[in-house]
């Protein structure tokens, strides 16, 4: 087949127009279309008022081979790529052990699932619940104030990402297509079919619970044990070798293959490793504050007069501010038409996070706008990020009023530097509620000059991005891992044979579709050397 890119069209063409396009840009006869698909559509926005579509289309013709030779040096033609997932090997007949995945996040999710289909028939151990179980704790929080250390955003079936806006796009370089295969999983267990070809996919929060379910489903049939409430608190080592996991019922598991996919708040599993000797290093990671505006001030900033288009959708944005103090500060997970989300998983301290539903129509936009932070602002031992992170979450809870309450602050109050006393036409989203203060003793004072800078920069890109109305929550800790569990050229940890850290845990991903990808090559690794 044939592979068309940068195929632009007007937003609202009839049906027929991208068939004649096709014929226009290959210089065919409809006789010699025999099929075509949709690889890929986004949009093209630049000129708010003339917003176009563009297509990557994969072509069936008659004589391709004479029209790839014949379009040589159109740059937006080409071979269609293979992109089927073929598997690197299968489990032995009579294998001596089975593989332990620790972590049911997407990473932990893919790593099962890859070595289910293999016939590796994995435990997979989980220190939280069942994600709909899971679900009842974490509106605990969020309704009533009540928290579950061990079943909450952070723990628990489907990881993190299944509290977010559920995206599924990234800027990773995937040369073998991995990403294809988690999205054709994915749609296999019930996500939507246009998460295919659509450009920045996402699934949204209650479709990911069932989606998650299904693919749970689908690695017990394959053979895969899946153990909820079975927290791993010690791996035993012998040697520089993984001998087995120990959990917190007193359980040992014997194995020699341990992944290692817990996310990036497992700080007591961090320590435990740490303590073991694995070797891990500190890494860079963001602080900031949730910003909320009205979803529709967005939709008008970014399509015009499309805005509401039903192709289109809610309007997203990606900002990027680099600061006269040497800081850079930016947007993160931007979740429109959503809400922000209460995300600690430690009592006695408040995070932010942020969270859409697939329908995108809450009445807010929200995104992160966080600070990047390296080692330096918090030298020590490699674990010492954590304790960051751990300050700010503490002193938050405090400035909140000690409810789970966050602490928030009018962005007009912010920028001219006094406390806020009432809210205006935004009304926030966060649940348990909004504590409004001064923000300003929240993040460091070089986290505070940097974003004081940015927002009326970020308001020349989107107008009113700088009202007064606008509010932030604090605070955004949780980014990405503040460690690196280093792994060599065979995904095995530096200096303990046995264990494949993957995933944001560990510092190798940034999101579902990464973390994802990441377990699957994870996974493969483990399984070529127990097939040795």
């Amino acid at each position: 087949m044939l592979r068309i890119t940068e195929l632009k069209l007007p937003l609202d063409h009839p049906e027929n127009m991208l068939k004649t396009a096709i014929f226009e840009r290959l210089g065919i006869s409809p006789a010699e279309l025999i099929s075509y698909t949709i690889f890929r559509r986004g949009y093209d926005a630049r000129k708010k008022n003339a917003i176009l579509l563009v297509y990557t289309v994969d072509v069936e013709s008659a004589n391709e081979w004479a029209i790839l030779n014949r379009l040589k040096n159109d740059p937006h033609i080409s071979l269609t790529p293979d992109n089927n997932y073929r598997f690197v090997t299968q489990a032995p007949e009579h294998p001596v052990q089975r593989p332990v995945v620790i972590g049911t996040g997407p990473c932990g999710l893919f790593a099962g699932l890859i070595l289910a289909q293999m016939g590796f028939r994995p435990i997979i151990l989980e220190r939280g619940k069942q994600v709909r179980e899971r679900t009842k704790d974490t509106f605990g929080l969020w309704r009533q104030r009540v928290f579950n250390p061990e079943s909450n955003v952070q723990f628990g079936e489907g990881g993190a990402g299944t509290f977010s806006d559920g995206k599924l796009h990234t800027q990773i370089k995937d040369p073998n297509h991995y990403g294809r295969k988690v999205l054709t999983e994915l749609v296999k267990a019930g996500a939507p079919a246009e998460i295919l070809y659509v450009s920045k996919p996402h699934i949204g929060t209650f479709r990911l619970v069932s989606v998650v379910e299904e693919v749970r489903a689908t690695i017990e049939s394959l053979g895969g044990e899946i153990r909820f409430q079975s927290r791993v608190d010690d791996i035993e080592i012998d040697n520089g070798q993984v001998r087995g996991v120990a959990l917190a019922n007193g359980e040992t598991i014997p194995t020699n293959h341990v992944l290692l996919a817990v996310g990036h708040s497992a700080r007591d599993t961090f320590k435990m490793l740490y303590d073991r000797g694995v070797y891990i290093e500190a890494k860079p990671f963001s602080v900031g504050f949730r910003i909320e505006h009205p979803q529709s001030l967005i939709d008008t900033c970014r399509f015009g007069q499309n805005a509401g288009h039903p192709l289109l959708g809610a309007a997203d944005y990606k900002l990027v501010h680099h600061c006269s103090n040497g800081r850079s500060v930016y947007s993160f997970c931007m979740c429109p038409g959503g809400t922000v989300v209460a995300a600690t998983s430690e009592a006695g301290h408040v995070v932010t996070n942020g969270m859409s539903q697939y329908s995108r129509n809450e009445r807010n936009a929200n995104s992160g706008i966080v600070v990047g932070i390296t080692p330096d602002d918090y030298p020590g031992h490699p674990l010492a990020g954590i304790d960051f992170q751990r300050r700010l979450e503490a002193n938050a809870f405090k400035l909140g009023g000690e409810t789970y309450e966050a602490p928030g602050q009018l962005v007009g109050d912010f920028l001219a530097q006094r406390p806020s006393t009432e809210l205006g036409s935004v009304h926030p989203s966060y649940t348990p509620g909004v504590h409004l203060c001064d923000l300003s003793t929240a993040l460091p004072e070089y986290a505070i000059t940097a974003i004081r800078e940015a927002i009326p920069a970020f308001d020349k890109k989107i107008k009113g991005f700088a009202m007064n109305d606008a509010v932030l929550t604090g605070v955004e800790t949780r980014t990405s891992s503040p460690i690196r569990i280093k792994r060599d050229e065979l995904y095995q940890s530096m200096n303990i044979k046995g264990l494949y850290p993957a995933g944001e845990g560990a510092g190798y991903a940034g999101g579902i579709l990464s973390a994802a990808v990441d377990g699957i090559k994870v996974a493969e690794a483990l399984a070529l050397d127990m097939s040795k």
